[in-house]
């Protein structure tokens, strides 16, 4: 499997710009995507099926990035992949259960997967329907809500949205 560090590339703003992997043990990663998907989901637990192999080698095999379910569908359907939009969604909810991806809602209408199931932020570019990685690893916030009796916080996900100056 690639790098998958992340970092900021600011020509992303530009319209001109072409537009865990923990759960119980680490898996030992190779530098191949086929075997790399195949460690991480029976490290995660799943049975890695020809549908998981096939969607993981997509998500996976390009290092970080955010992808709808569509997103997915469009690119299994370009790489021959036979596969059902249901089959990606279910497929997506399944690694995100397990820990491989980070689910992260848009306005509450769009939902991206994030292979990058670090802590950290995004920035939404509206003007792109894209969303990226803020690179300040500091960031935070000043005071956080009074939590409910009974619960704690789970994770914060903070999306800042970005639109072209007028």
């Amino acid at each position: 499997m690639p790098d998958v560090e992340m970092s900021f590339d600011a020509s992303i703003l530009n319209d001109d710009a072409a537009g865990p992997r923990d759960a119980g043990r680490q898996p030992a990663l190779t530098g191949c995507p086929w075997h790399d998907v195949n460690e991480m989901l029976q490290a995660a637990g799943l049975r890695p099926t020809r549908q998981r192999m096939a969607l993981g080698w997509l998500l996976f095999g390009k290092g970080a990035r955010h992808l709808t379910a569509e997103m997915l569908y469009e690119e299994a359907t370009l790489a021959k992949v036979p596969v059902s939009l249901a089959t990606v969604y279910n497929t997506l909810n399944q690694l995100t259960d397990a820990g491989l991806l980070r689910q992260v809602s848009v306005d509450g209408t769009k939902t991206y997967f994030d292979t990058n199931v670090s802590a950290h932020h995004h920035f939404y570019l509206e003007h792109k329907h894209e969303l990226v990685d803020i690179p300040d690893p500091h960031l935070v916030l000043q005071k956080m809500p009074e939590v409910p009796e009974g619960y704690e916080i789970a994770r914060v996900d903070m999306v800042v949205r970005l639109r072209k100056k007028r």
